[in-house]
């Protein structure tokens, strides 16, 4: 598995978030359920989102993406960024280690 910090950026004011916003956390539970996501939230300030997450390859986890009603309406942007998670806790050594 290939591990990804993905950086949502939001393209349109947050009041037009609003309405796809419980949209989107529902969707984000598909990659829950696959295993896939490890934390999600909201940045600081609210300006858009990061989402730690693990796929087989990059193309794979922006199939999954493609899917979030923040891309299907065309109010974000996303960036994708891999990276090798050599120093972890050790209650994420599974999660790291092992195939969902």
């Amino acid at each position: 598995m290939k591990h990804f910090i993905v950086e949502i950026t939001y393209t349109v004011p947050l009041e037009q978030m609003t309405e796809l916003t419980p949209l989107h956390r529902a969707f984000l539970r598909e990659g829950y359920d696959r295993g896939w996501l490890l934390m999600s939230g909201p940045q600081v300030p609210r300006v858009g989102g990061i989402i730690v997450a693990r796929a087989p390859s990059l193309e794979a986890l922006q199939d999954l993406f493609a899917n979030d009603p923040y891309v299907t309406h065309q109010v974000a942007s996303y960036r994708y960024v891999e990276f090798d998670p050599l120093f972890r806790q050790s209650f994420l050594e599974d999660w790291v280690t092992k195939q969902p």
